[in-house]
Formats: C-alpha cells, structure tokens, sequence
C-alpha cells in the first residue's frame, strides 16, 4: 500500500436547490425536497431544535413516525407510517444541478421513511461527474453495488459511461429504471441480486470495471435471503472489488451509514486491498442554516 497524499474532509452537498435541512434536533429532522417538508427520524439529532414544536408542524407537509419506543436507536428494520397533510402526493420530482449534470429525480413517500434519495450523496455525484467527463474515455465501465433508486447509476451513465446496477429490491430496480427514463436514458444494466455475490462471481469471470461505487447498508438481506452484515464482510467485499477494478482511469467511492464506524475505518479496509496515491476520506453532512448540521455518514474515494 502506498498512500501519499490524503485529505481527510468534512463536505455538504452545495449544489442542491431543491433540498433543504430547515432544522434537526430531538431525533428528528425537518427537510424541504423541492415543494414539500417533511419530519422524519434522525437518531444522530441528540441536541434540541431550534424551531418549536409548532413551528415544525405549520411547515410540515407530511411526518413518519416510529413504532418503536427509543427514538435515538438505529435499527435495520424500521416500522412507522407518514401522516400527510392536505395536498401531499405520494410521489413527486426534484431537480439537481452541477455545472452541465442536469438530473430529475423521483422521490416518494416510502413505508420505511426514506424518500428515495439521500442528498449528502450529491457531493459523490459530483465526484463521479467530474471524474468521468474529464476521462475523455469511450464508454468507461462503471459498478454501482447496493445502488438504491440508481441516482448515481444515473449521474454515471449521463456522463457516458456503461453502467451495471445491482442492488437486491425489486421495487428498488423499478424506482431506478423510472429515473433513468425522466432523465431521457436508456441502457442501464439492471441486476437484481444480492451484492457480494455478484461481485465474487464476477471476480471469477475475470471481468473489470473503471469505476466501482458501493453505498453498503449496516444490514440487509439478499433476494435468497442472503444475510448482509458489513461489520463481518466489507472487508472481503472491499477485496474482491480490487480484483475488479482497472489500474488506470479508475475511481472507488465507499459510503457508509453506520453509526460508531470512524472514515478511518473505511480508509484502513481500502488501504488493505488498493494501492492508492491520493485519497480523500471523511464524513458527510447536510448544512443548516441555523448552525445545527446533521452528521450523514462517512465516504472514502480516489480516482487515478
């Protein structure tokens, strides 16, 4: 391994015109998405508001509560349901921007109270963005693995490259295939399967990639019920995907969502399996204008 330069940073997603953190605090937080604000949990907002009680609900177009009794506890299965004021659709578009990337983006009203994007990824989109383009590269092969509703699928494949999509929910690969059609692409390959075993059998098919992103959950199940703790695989993960990657015009991006887990924890784990010249690693979190930012996870990327 050798890591000569390394930036360990703190960034905010400043390209969102559509998204906004109003206020956090008492394990929630209020967050505008385009037209519409929502109250939602935030286990991490430990620290009191800003805005009252009833400020939150004037603005709020639509809350998700918990069925649990703790608040502050993460857990890999949430329960709860939203309570919709008048006028609020089930789904809805937002719009982002940076430089020449134009996105549009389907978000809904889920019945684990996510909205179908997490926006402190936008600055990985970026990243992504700009490596691509700047490659001047014919159709560089990218690796989106545990890949949501596809936002950064989508962001790769505007920038030209091939992409590969594998995440391990059907609804997931539909929410992914309708942003590709909003945004006038075509193309994606879309793979409906658990992760770590797509990507082992591709290390044995002798395949590679010149991108690789991973935005692994703490937990989760494959579609054969394949358990997913990344505590006990990312490692192995981590090394497999090293197999996979290009040696030259390349990029890993590794986000993690987890609390407890330092940005040296990714870093180290990279460190194993890549040899690395310059890396940027850190933690993620979404600006408030009234001084409460939100922590959103830790990220980990180099490109050469």
């Amino acid at each position: 391994m050798n890591l000569n330069t390394l930036n360990l940073r703190l960034l905010h997603p400043a390209s969102w015109k559509d998204y906004e953190l109003i206020d956090s605090g008492d394990g929630q937080k209020l967050e505008r998405f385009g037209k519409y604000t929502l109250i939602r949990p935030e286990p991490q907002a430990i620290w009191s508001s800003v805005l009252s009680e009833k400020e939150w609900s004037k603005l709020a177009d639509a809350r998700f509560d918990r069925e649990q009794k703790d608040k502050f506890r993460f857990s890999d299965e949430v329960k709860g349901g939203w309570t919709r004021g008048k006028g609020m659709p089930e789904n809805w578009q937002v719009q982002y921007q940076y430089n020449d990337l134009k996105l549009t983006l389907r978000l809904a009203l889920t019945s684990f109270g996510h909205v179908g994007i997490f926006p402190e990824q936008g600055e990985n989109w970026n990243f992504i963005y700009d490596t691509i383009t700047n490659w001047n590269a014919d159709r560089p092969r990218v690796l989106n693995l545990f890949a949501y509703t596809g936002a950064a699928s989508v962001v790769a494949k505007t920038a030209g490259a091939d992409v590969t999509h594998v995440d391990a929910s059907r609804p997931g690969l539909n929410w992914a295939n309708q942003n590709m059609q909003l945004n006038n692409l075509s193309d994606i390959r879309w793979v409906y399967e658990d992760a770590f075993k797509f990507v082992k059998r591709e290390v044995k098919r002798g395949n590679k990639y010149h991108g690789i992103i991973m935005d692994p959950p703490p937990y989760g199940r494959g579609p054969e019920g394949e358990k997913w703790t990344l505590q006990e695989q990312l490692n192995e993960l981590v090394r497999m995907s090293s197999e996979l990657l290009e040696e030259k015009n390349c990029f890993f991006i590794l986000s993690m969502y987890a609390v407890g887990l330092s940005s040296l924890v990714g870093l180290n784990v990279a460190k194993a399996h890549f040899t690395i010249h310059h890396a940027e690693a850190g933690e993620f979190f979404l600006k408030s204008s009234n001084g409460r930012d939100l922590p959103m996870g830790t990220f980990l990327r180099f490109k050469t």
